[in-house]
């Protein structure tokens, strides 16, 4: 995997949190239809770029609630 793809993955994480308030990353698995290692990546790349905000699902603490940051 290379960082072409690992942007083109994190532009559609990007789509499928836009106009959302948040997703699980079961969620996004399944809208964006990538695998755990391309979600992750993509959540990392959007990270690092300060456009999402990661936080535990409090009431399953084995889930992240992915949102993106408002402007």
């Amino acid at each position: 995997m290379n960082t072409e793809i690992i942007g083109t993955n994190a532009g559609t994480v990007w789509v499928a949190l836009n106009g959302t308030d948040a997703l699980g990353i079961k969620q996004l698995k399944k809208i964006t239809k990538l695998k755990d290692k391309e979600v992750f990546t993509a959540i990392g790349w959007l990270a690092r770029e300060g456009k999402i905000n990661i936080d535990v699902d409090p009431e399953d603490p084995k889930e992240f609630i992915v949102s993106l940051v408002q402007a």
